[in-house]
Protein backbone atom coordinates (compact mmCIF):
# COMPACT_ATOMS: atom_id res chain seq x y z
CA UNK A 1 0.00 0.00 0.00
CA UNK A 2 1.65 3.62 -0.71
CA UNK A 3 1.99 5.85 1.61
CA UNK A 4 -0.95 8.75 1.78
CA UNK A 5 1.60 10.90 -0.02
CA UNK A 6 1.99 9.15 -2.72
CA UNK A 7 -1.38 7.81 -2.60
CA UNK A 8 -3.07 10.66 -3.18
CA UNK A 9 -1.45 11.50 -6.41
CA UNK A 10 -2.18 8.04 -7.72
CA UNK A 11 -5.88 8.48 -6.85
CA UNK A 12 -6.08 12.17 -8.43
CA UNK A 13 -4.24 10.09 -11.36
CA UNK A 14 -7.50 7.39 -11.67
CA UNK A 15 -10.14 10.02 -10.86
CA UNK A 16 -9.11 12.44 -13.56
CA UNK A 17 -7.74 10.11 -15.76
CA UNK A 18 -9.53 11.40 -19.04
CA UNK A 19 -9.49 14.78 -18.17
CA UNK A 20 -5.74 14.83 -17.75
CA UNK A 21 -5.03 12.43 -20.94
CA UNK A 22 -7.29 14.82 -22.98
CA UNK A 23 -5.31 17.90 -22.21
CA UNK A 24 -1.82 15.72 -23.17
CA UNK A 25 -0.16 14.31 -26.31
CA UNK A 26 -0.34 11.18 -26.87
CA UNK A 27 2.99 10.18 -26.30
CA UNK A 28 2.94 11.76 -22.72
CA UNK A 29 -0.09 9.75 -22.08
CA UNK A 30 1.87 6.22 -23.06
CA UNK A 31 4.25 6.82 -20.01
CA UNK A 32 1.86 7.59 -17.18
CA UNK A 33 1.01 3.81 -16.08
CA UNK A 34 4.50 2.72 -15.74
CA UNK A 35 5.21 5.95 -13.68
CA UNK A 36 2.44 5.08 -11.22
CA UNK A 37 3.63 1.93 -11.19
CA UNK A 38 6.99 3.10 -10.36
CA UNK A 39 5.42 6.31 -8.01
CA UNK A 40 3.95 3.39 -5.88
CA UNK A 41 6.54 1.08 -5.41
CA UNK A 42 9.68 3.85 -4.79
CA UNK A 43 7.33 6.66 -3.18
CA UNK A 44 9.49 10.16 -2.19
CA UNK A 45 12.76 9.97 -0.02
CA UNK A 46 12.50 10.98 3.34
CA UNK A 47 15.53 13.59 5.27
CA UNK A 48 17.90 10.65 6.14
CA UNK A 49 17.49 8.61 3.30
CA UNK A 50 20.67 7.23 1.65
CA UNK A 51 21.82 10.71 -0.27
CA UNK A 52 19.24 13.26 1.37
CA UNK A 53 20.47 14.04 4.58
CA UNK A 54 18.93 17.68 4.83
CA UNK A 55 15.85 17.51 2.07
CA UNK A 56 12.62 15.62 2.76
CA UNK A 57 10.77 14.91 -0.27
CA UNK A 58 7.74 13.37 1.54
CA UNK A 59 7.15 16.59 3.32
CA UNK A 60 7.45 18.80 0.30
CA UNK A 61 4.59 17.17 -1.99
CA UNK A 62 2.87 15.60 1.05
CA UNK A 63 0.57 18.45 1.72
CA UNK A 64 -2.58 18.41 -0.11
CA UNK A 65 -1.78 20.28 -3.15
CA UNK A 66 -3.99 21.46 -5.86
CA UNK A 67 -3.29 20.27 -9.63
CA UNK A 68 -4.46 22.49 -12.60
CA UNK A 69 -5.78 19.38 -14.53
CA UNK A 70 -7.97 21.46 -16.28
CA UNK A 71 -5.50 24.04 -17.30
CA UNK A 72 -6.86 26.79 -16.52
CA UNK A 73 -4.98 30.34 -17.07
CA UNK A 74 -3.73 32.06 -13.92
CA UNK A 75 -3.79 36.00 -14.28
CA UNK A 76 -0.61 36.26 -12.64
CA UNK A 77 0.98 39.62 -12.58
CA UNK A 78 4.96 39.70 -13.09
CA UNK A 79 5.26 42.84 -12.07
CA UNK A 80 3.81 41.57 -8.97
CA UNK A 81 5.69 38.75 -8.55
CA UNK A 82 9.22 40.20 -8.71
CA UNK A 83 10.81 42.98 -9.55
CA UNK A 84 14.29 44.10 -10.83
CA UNK A 85 16.94 46.65 -10.45
CA UNK A 86 19.23 45.68 -12.75
CA UNK A 87 20.06 45.72 -16.64
CA UNK A 88 18.49 43.66 -19.06
CA UNK A 89 20.45 40.95 -21.27
CA UNK A 90 19.32 40.88 -24.54
CA UNK A 91 17.57 37.42 -24.90
CA UNK A 92 14.61 35.29 -26.70
CA UNK A 93 12.28 34.95 -24.41
CA UNK A 94 9.76 32.66 -23.47
CA UNK A 95 7.52 32.45 -20.53
CA UNK A 96 5.65 29.58 -18.40
CA UNK A 97 2.87 30.67 -15.88
CA UNK A 98 3.28 28.05 -13.32
CA UNK A 99 2.73 24.85 -15.87
CA UNK A 100 1.26 26.74 -18.82
CA UNK A 101 4.16 27.88 -21.66
CA UNK A 102 3.86 30.96 -23.42
CA UNK A 103 6.70 31.59 -26.67
CA UNK A 104 5.66 35.18 -27.03
CA UNK A 105 7.06 36.66 -30.44
CA UNK A 106 10.43 36.14 -29.75
CA UNK A 107 10.15 33.02 -29.76
CA UNK A 108 7.61 32.10 -32.15
CA UNK A 109 9.00 34.59 -34.76
CA UNK A 110 12.88 35.81 -34.48
CA UNK A 111 14.55 32.34 -34.19
CA UNK A 112 16.65 31.01 -36.90
CA UNK A 113 15.74 28.29 -39.11
CA UNK A 114 17.14 24.97 -37.74
CA UNK A 115 16.09 26.45 -33.89
CA UNK A 116 12.86 25.61 -32.38
CA UNK A 117 11.56 26.27 -28.71
CA UNK A 118 7.88 25.51 -28.71
CA UNK A 119 5.29 23.23 -26.30
CA UNK A 120 5.89 19.48 -26.52
CA UNK A 121 1.46 19.73 -27.96
CA UNK A 122 2.87 21.44 -30.69
CA UNK A 123 6.14 19.56 -31.39
CA UNK A 124 4.09 16.70 -31.23
CA UNK A 125 1.99 17.63 -34.08
CA UNK A 126 5.50 18.60 -36.27
CA UNK A 127 8.06 16.22 -35.24
CA UNK A 128 6.52 13.28 -32.84
CA UNK A 129 9.78 11.06 -33.52
CA UNK A 130 12.58 12.92 -31.46
CA UNK A 131 9.88 12.97 -28.65
CA UNK A 132 9.31 9.23 -29.17
CA UNK A 133 12.53 8.71 -28.90
CA UNK A 134 13.74 11.32 -25.88
CA UNK A 135 11.04 12.35 -23.90
CA UNK A 136 11.81 10.30 -20.42
CA UNK A 137 14.49 8.23 -21.81
CA UNK A 138 16.97 10.71 -19.84
CA UNK A 139 15.81 11.18 -16.68
CA UNK A 140 16.18 8.48 -14.00
CA UNK A 141 12.97 6.53 -13.77
CA UNK A 142 13.16 5.19 -10.51
CA UNK A 143 13.07 8.31 -8.63
CA UNK A 144 9.37 9.11 -7.06
CA UNK A 145 9.56 12.73 -7.76
CA UNK A 146 10.51 12.22 -11.66
CA UNK A 147 7.62 9.64 -11.44
CA UNK A 148 4.73 11.77 -10.73
CA UNK A 149 6.36 14.53 -12.90
CA UNK A 150 6.11 11.81 -15.66
CA UNK A 151 2.54 10.62 -14.28
CA UNK A 152 0.75 13.89 -14.19
CA UNK A 153 2.74 16.11 -17.05
CA UNK A 154 0.12 17.30 -19.65
CA UNK A 155 2.10 19.41 -21.47
CA UNK A 156 5.85 21.38 -21.24
CA UNK A 157 8.45 22.67 -23.40
CA UNK A 158 10.93 21.42 -26.50
CA UNK A 159 14.16 23.08 -27.37
CA UNK A 160 16.03 21.68 -30.43
CA UNK A 161 18.41 23.07 -32.30
CA UNK A 162 19.11 21.04 -35.92
CA UNK A 163 22.72 19.93 -37.25
CA UNK A 164 25.22 22.71 -37.57
CA UNK A 165 22.94 25.48 -36.24
CA UNK A 166 24.57 27.78 -33.74
CA UNK A 167 22.77 30.35 -32.01
CA UNK A 168 24.50 33.15 -30.28
CA UNK A 169 21.65 34.93 -29.02
CA UNK A 170 20.29 33.01 -25.41
CA UNK A 171 17.61 31.61 -25.00
CA UNK A 172 15.09 32.41 -21.53
CA UNK A 173 12.96 30.51 -20.19
CA UNK A 174 11.42 32.64 -17.44
CA UNK A 175 9.01 30.41 -14.79
CA UNK A 176 6.51 32.00 -12.36
CA UNK A 177 4.61 30.17 -9.77
CA UNK A 178 1.67 31.85 -7.73
CA UNK A 179 -1.75 33.31 -8.57
CA UNK A 180 -3.98 31.11 -7.48
CA UNK A 181 -6.00 30.99 -3.68
CA UNK A 182 -4.90 28.13 -2.69
CA UNK A 183 -1.41 26.09 -2.96
CA UNK A 184 -0.33 24.54 -5.85
CA UNK A 185 1.83 21.94 -7.72
CA UNK A 186 2.91 22.84 -10.80
CA UNK A 187 4.27 20.17 -13.03
CA UNK A 188 6.93 21.30 -15.41
CA UNK A 189 8.95 19.45 -18.16
CA UNK A 190 11.83 20.47 -20.52
CA UNK A 191 13.29 18.46 -23.37
CA UNK A 192 16.52 19.79 -25.01
CA UNK A 193 18.01 18.29 -28.25
CA UNK A 194 21.12 19.48 -29.78
CA UNK A 195 21.82 17.40 -32.75
CA UNK A 196 25.42 17.15 -34.18
CA UNK A 197 27.76 20.35 -33.95
CA UNK A 198 25.02 22.68 -32.63
CA UNK A 199 25.00 24.82 -29.83
CA UNK A 200 22.85 27.18 -27.76
CA UNK A 201 22.54 29.32 -24.74
CA UNK A 202 20.21 28.42 -22.20
CA UNK A 203 19.10 30.46 -19.26
CA UNK A 204 16.45 29.19 -16.78
CA UNK A 205 14.73 31.58 -14.34
CA UNK A 206 12.26 30.58 -11.34
CA UNK A 207 10.40 32.82 -9.22
CA UNK A 208 7.41 32.91 -7.12
CA UNK A 209 5.29 35.34 -5.32
CA UNK A 210 5.22 34.98 -1.49
CA UNK A 211 1.71 33.96 -0.99
CA UNK A 212 0.67 30.75 -0.74
CA UNK A 213 3.53 27.85 -0.22
CA UNK A 214 3.48 26.62 -3.83
CA UNK A 215 5.54 23.69 -5.00
CA UNK A 216 7.40 22.77 -8.08
CA UNK A 217 8.34 19.57 -9.69
CA UNK A 218 10.71 20.50 -12.67
CA UNK A 219 11.93 17.53 -14.76
CA UNK A 220 14.92 18.90 -17.52
CA UNK A 221 16.16 16.26 -19.62
CA UNK A 222 18.87 16.76 -22.25
CA UNK A 223 20.16 15.13 -25.31
CA UNK A 224 23.72 16.32 -26.46
CA UNK A 225 24.90 14.69 -29.75
CA UNK A 226 28.55 15.02 -30.84
CA UNK A 227 30.30 17.84 -31.04
CA UNK A 228 27.54 19.78 -29.50
CA UNK A 229 27.76 22.38 -26.82
CA UNK A 230 25.17 23.97 -24.17
CA UNK A 231 25.60 26.55 -21.73
CA UNK A 232 22.65 26.06 -19.43
CA UNK A 233 22.17 28.68 -16.02
CA UNK A 234 19.75 27.62 -14.10
CA UNK A 235 18.75 30.46 -11.34
CA UNK A 236 16.43 30.53 -8.79
CA UNK A 237 14.94 33.42 -7.36
CA UNK A 238 11.79 32.12 -5.64
CA UNK A 239 10.01 33.26 -2.00
CA UNK A 240 10.52 32.00 1.64
CA UNK A 241 7.49 30.05 0.90
CA UNK A 242 7.79 28.16 -1.96
CA UNK A 243 9.24 24.22 -2.21
CA UNK A 244 11.11 23.62 -5.56
CA UNK A 245 12.39 19.86 -6.61
CA UNK A 246 14.25 20.26 -9.93
CA UNK A 247 15.81 16.95 -11.90
CA UNK A 248 18.78 18.02 -14.23
CA UNK A 249 19.85 15.11 -16.16
CA UNK A 250 22.24 15.29 -19.36
CA UNK A 251 23.68 12.35 -21.53
CA UNK A 252 26.57 13.80 -23.89
CA UNK A 253 27.80 11.90 -26.82
CA UNK A 254 31.14 12.46 -28.45
CA UNK A 255 33.11 15.32 -28.05
CA UNK A 256 30.62 16.90 -26.75
CA UNK A 257 30.62 20.23 -24.33
CA UNK A 258 28.23 21.62 -21.26
CA UNK A 259 28.54 24.35 -19.02
CA UNK A 260 25.97 24.18 -16.38
CA UNK A 261 25.47 26.36 -13.79
CA UNK A 262 22.80 26.68 -10.63
CA UNK A 263 22.27 28.83 -8.66
CA UNK A 264 20.05 29.33 -6.02
CA UNK A 265 20.12 33.04 -4.86
CA UNK A 266 17.01 32.99 -2.80
CA UNK A 267 14.29 29.99 -1.78
CA UNK A 268 12.49 28.46 0.41
CA UNK A 269 13.24 24.29 0.30
CA UNK A 270 15.13 23.37 -2.48
CA UNK A 271 16.15 20.00 -4.10
CA UNK A 272 18.20 19.85 -7.49
CA UNK A 273 19.40 16.37 -8.57
CA UNK A 274 21.94 16.47 -11.43
CA UNK A 275 22.91 13.71 -12.98
CA UNK A 276 25.32 13.79 -16.37
CA UNK A 277 26.58 11.18 -18.17
CA UNK A 278 29.26 11.37 -20.21
CA UNK A 279 28.67 8.50 -22.73
CA UNK A 280 30.99 9.54 -26.11
CA UNK A 281 34.65 9.80 -26.05
CA UNK A 282 36.32 13.22 -25.64
CA UNK A 283 33.24 14.79 -23.85
CA UNK A 284 34.18 17.73 -21.37
CA UNK A 285 31.28 18.66 -18.74
CA UNK A 286 32.30 21.78 -16.42
CA UNK A 287 29.48 22.27 -13.74
CA UNK A 288 29.15 25.13 -11.44
CA UNK A 289 26.72 26.54 -8.69
CA UNK A 290 26.49 28.59 -5.56
CA UNK A 291 23.40 28.72 -3.32
CA UNK A 292 22.72 31.31 -0.33
CA UNK A 293 20.62 30.64 2.66
CA UNK A 294 19.26 31.95 5.47
CA UNK A 295 16.47 32.30 7.57
CA UNK A 296 15.16 28.86 7.69
CA UNK A 297 15.91 28.31 4.14
CA UNK A 298 17.35 24.81 2.44
CA UNK A 299 19.20 24.77 -0.10
CA UNK A 300 20.17 21.12 -1.02
CA UNK A 301 22.06 20.01 -4.14
CA UNK A 302 23.10 16.03 -5.54
CA UNK A 303 25.45 16.70 -8.21
CA UNK A 304 26.36 12.85 -9.38
CA UNK A 305 29.19 12.93 -13.45
CA UNK A 306 29.00 8.89 -14.58
CA UNK A 307 32.17 9.13 -16.65
CA UNK A 308 31.30 6.16 -19.22
CA UNK A 309 33.61 6.42 -22.35
CA UNK A 310 37.37 6.94 -22.21
CA UNK A 311 39.11 10.83 -22.54
CA UNK A 312 36.53 12.91 -20.53
CA UNK A 313 36.96 15.83 -18.80
CA UNK A 314 34.92 17.05 -16.01
CA UNK A 315 34.89 19.37 -12.94
CA UNK A 316 32.56 20.46 -10.46
CA UNK A 317 32.89 23.66 -7.78
CA UNK A 318 30.35 24.32 -5.50
CA UNK A 319 30.01 26.73 -2.88
CA UNK A 320 27.44 27.90 -0.76
CA UNK A 321 27.18 30.70 2.31
CA UNK A 322 24.89 29.51 4.85
CA UNK A 323 23.11 31.87 7.66
CA UNK A 324 21.27 32.90 10.65
CA UNK A 325 19.04 29.16 11.00
CA UNK A 326 19.93 28.10 7.34
CA UNK A 327 20.88 25.10 6.36
CA UNK A 328 22.89 23.41 3.04
CA UNK A 329 23.86 20.22 1.89
CA UNK A 330 25.90 18.73 -0.99
CA UNK A 331 26.27 15.28 -2.45
CA UNK A 332 28.39 15.19 -4.80
CA UNK A 333 29.60 11.79 -6.57
CA UNK A 334 31.61 11.10 -9.37
CA UNK A 335 31.69 7.65 -10.75
CA UNK A 336 34.46 6.07 -13.45
CA UNK A 337 33.37 2.84 -15.33
CA UNK A 338 35.19 0.09 -16.50
CA UNK A 339 37.06 1.26 -19.36
CA UNK A 340 37.05 4.94 -18.99
CA UNK A 341 40.85 5.05 -19.58
CA UNK A 342 42.31 8.65 -19.66
CA UNK A 343 39.46 10.48 -17.54
CA UNK A 344 40.15 13.73 -15.55
CA UNK A 345 37.38 14.52 -13.10
CA UNK A 346 37.42 17.14 -10.10
CA UNK A 347 35.15 17.70 -7.90
CA UNK A 348 35.15 20.98 -5.18
CA UNK A 349 33.03 22.00 -2.43
CA UNK A 350 33.74 25.09 -0.02
CA UNK A 351 31.12 26.08 2.63
CA UNK A 352 30.68 29.45 4.82
CA UNK A 353 28.72 29.17 7.80
CA UNK A 354 28.14 32.77 9.14
CA UNK A 355 26.47 32.15 11.69
CA UNK A 356 26.51 29.26 14.72
CA UNK A 357 22.83 28.35 14.61
CA UNK A 358 23.62 27.71 10.40
CA UNK A 359 24.56 23.98 9.10
CA UNK A 360 25.66 22.43 6.14
CA UNK A 361 26.28 18.97 5.49
CA UNK A 362 28.56 17.50 2.22
CA UNK A 363 29.05 14.76 1.04
CA UNK A 364 31.87 13.95 -1.84
CA UNK A 365 32.56 10.68 -3.41
CA UNK A 366 34.52 9.19 -6.22
CA UNK A 367 33.83 5.67 -7.36
CA UNK A 368 36.88 4.47 -9.54
CA UNK A 369 36.75 1.31 -11.55
CA UNK A 370 39.28 1.64 -14.25
CA UNK A 371 43.20 2.34 -14.23
CA UNK A 372 44.87 5.38 -15.40
CA UNK A 373 42.72 8.39 -14.41
CA UNK A 374 43.52 11.72 -13.18
CA UNK A 375 40.70 11.91 -10.27
CA UNK A 376 40.25 14.23 -7.45
CA UNK A 377 37.42 15.68 -4.66
CA UNK A 378 37.38 18.11 -1.70
CA UNK A 379 35.30 19.83 1.10
CA UNK A 380 35.63 21.94 3.58
CA UNK A 381 33.31 24.44 5.67
CA UNK A 382 34.38 26.71 7.62
CA UNK A 383 33.54 30.71 9.25
CA UNK A 384 34.56 33.94 7.83
CA UNK A 385 38.22 34.74 8.21
CA UNK A 386 38.64 36.27 11.39
CA UNK A 387 41.73 37.47 10.33
CA UNK A 388 41.16 39.26 7.21
CA UNK A 389 37.90 40.72 9.25
CA UNK A 390 40.47 42.27 11.46
CA UNK A 391 42.44 43.60 8.38
CA UNK A 392 39.72 44.86 7.19
CA UNK A 393 38.83 46.77 10.08
CA UNK A 394 41.89 48.34 10.53
CA UNK A 395 41.78 49.91 7.21
CA UNK A 396 38.66 51.92 8.33
CA UNK A 397 35.89 49.17 6.75
CA UNK A 398 32.89 48.82 8.72
CA UNK A 399 32.55 45.23 10.12
CA UNK A 400 29.24 44.73 8.09
CA UNK A 401 30.55 45.72 5.21
CA UNK A 402 33.92 44.00 5.48
CA UNK A 403 31.61 40.23 5.76
CA UNK A 404 30.17 41.46 2.59
CA UNK A 405 32.61 41.74 0.60
CA UNK A 406 34.75 38.85 1.91
CA UNK A 407 31.94 36.91 1.27
CA UNK A 408 31.38 38.45 -2.10
CA UNK A 409 34.69 37.17 -2.96
CA UNK A 410 34.35 33.63 -1.72
CA UNK A 411 32.02 33.76 -4.33
CA UNK A 412 33.80 35.19 -7.46
CA UNK A 413 35.55 31.97 -9.25
CA UNK A 414 31.80 30.85 -9.18
CA UNK A 415 30.47 33.76 -10.87
CA UNK A 416 33.65 33.99 -12.88
CA UNK A 417 32.81 31.12 -15.08
CA UNK A 418 29.63 32.26 -16.65
CA UNK A 419 30.26 32.80 -20.20
CA UNK A 420 27.94 35.15 -20.67
CA UNK A 421 29.39 38.58 -19.92
CA UNK A 422 25.80 40.46 -19.50
CA UNK A 423 24.77 37.90 -17.26
CA UNK A 424 27.78 37.39 -15.23
CA UNK A 425 27.68 41.49 -14.55
CA UNK A 426 24.06 40.45 -13.05
CA UNK A 427 24.17 37.35 -11.40
CA UNK A 428 27.53 39.72 -9.48
CA UNK A 429 25.05 42.27 -8.61
CA UNK A 430 22.01 40.25 -7.59
CA UNK A 431 24.47 38.41 -4.91
CA UNK A 432 26.15 41.80 -3.92
CA UNK A 433 22.54 42.84 -3.15
CA UNK A 434 21.32 39.30 -1.70
CA UNK A 435 24.48 39.44 0.71
CA UNK A 436 23.61 42.91 1.68
CA UNK A 437 19.68 41.90 2.47
CA UNK A 438 18.09 43.77 -0.04
CA UNK A 439 15.29 41.82 -2.45
CA UNK A 440 16.54 41.60 -6.12
CA UNK A 441 15.29 39.39 -8.70
CA UNK A 442 15.88 39.27 -12.37
CA UNK A 443 12.36 39.87 -13.19
CA UNK A 444 11.92 42.72 -15.43
CA UNK A 445 13.17 40.35 -18.61
CA UNK A 446 9.50 39.75 -18.61
CA UNK A 447 7.29 42.18 -19.94
CA UNK A 448 3.68 42.21 -19.30
CA UNK A 449 2.84 41.54 -22.83
CA UNK A 450 4.12 37.95 -22.27
CA UNK A 451 1.52 37.44 -19.43
CA UNK A 452 -1.23 37.98 -22.21
CA UNK A 453 0.24 35.73 -24.16
CA UNK A 454 0.03 32.73 -21.46
CA UNK A 455 -3.61 33.27 -20.35
CA UNK A 456 -4.36 33.45 -24.39
CA UNK A 457 -2.38 29.92 -24.93
CA UNK A 458 -4.28 28.32 -21.82
CA UNK A 459 -7.68 29.81 -23.03
CA UNK A 460 -6.84 28.24 -26.69
CA UNK A 461 -6.06 24.83 -25.24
Amino acid sequence: MADNSVQQYLDLWRENRELLEAKAPAFMNAARHEAASILAATGFPRKGDEGYAEADIDAIFGPDLGVNIARVPFRVDPSGAFRCSVPNISTLTGFIANDIFAAGDALSHRLPEGVKVCSMAQAWQENPELLEKYYNRIAPQANGAVALNTLLAQDGVLVHVKRGVRLEKPVQLVNILGGANVPMLAIRRLLVVLEENSSIKLLLCDHSDDVQPNVSDAVVEVHLAAGSNLQMYDMEESSSVTSRYANISVCQERDSHLLLNVSTLRCGTTRNDIRVSLDGEGAVCRMSGMAISDGSQLADTSATVLHNAPRCVSNQTFKYIVDENGRGAFQGLIRVAEGAHHTEAYQNNRNILAARTATMHTQPQLEIYCDDVKCSHGAATGQIDPRAMFYMQSRGIPQSEARTMLMQAFMADVIDGVAIDALRDRLRHLVERRLCGIQATCGSCVPAQAMKCVNKEAEDD
